[in-house]
């Protein structure tokens, strides 16, 4: 059985770069940027798009449902609103960790990560906690349905 938090860490990791993507396609700037440089903390030296996006996949997986684990150790909310407002704080939190420790450590990996729009990064971050947040509490509240 899928946990809660795979399920909801692989729902946002998929849906949590629509902002990065719609705000290079106004700049008319190249919409995979941000897994390029994913891509880049894996494989630094690398060359090929294919690859890299291969890497980009490994990495962004890893993260998001790494973070996700860690949010449902958190307390739920009871409401799926709350879980929404109360995840999308925990992804600015989160951005501010990943962007902080991109931004500090000068490592040829993460040197794409520091090119990049920081703006559209954080609001990928905050559209992950908040995907994430919105559907943690999900199962909690079919099972207290359940009891009634």
């Amino acid at each position: 059985m899928v946990s809660d938090a795979v399920r909801a860490g692989a729902v946002a990791a998929v849906l949590s770069g629509v902002p990065s993507t719609a705000w290079a396609l106004v700049r008319g700037t190249d919409p995979l940027a941000p897994s390029l440089a994913a891509g880049a903390m894996l494989l630094p030296n690398a060359s090929g798009r294919s690859a890299m996006l291969g890497a980009a996949a490994v990495v962004h997986a890893t993260l998001s449902l790494g973070w996700a684990h860690i949010l449902a150790a958190g307390a739920r909310a009871p409401t799926t609103t709350q879980g929404l407002l109360r995840g999308a704080a925990a992804g600015l939190a989160i951005a501010a960790v990943d962007l902080a420790l991109a931004h500090a450590v000068r490592s040829p990996r993460l040197e794409r990560v520091r090119a990049l729009p920081v703006l559209p990064q954080v609001a990928d971050h905050v559209v992950y906690g908040a995907l994430v947040g919105g559907l943690l509490p999900r199962r909690e509240r079919r099972e207290r349905r359940a009891l009634t």
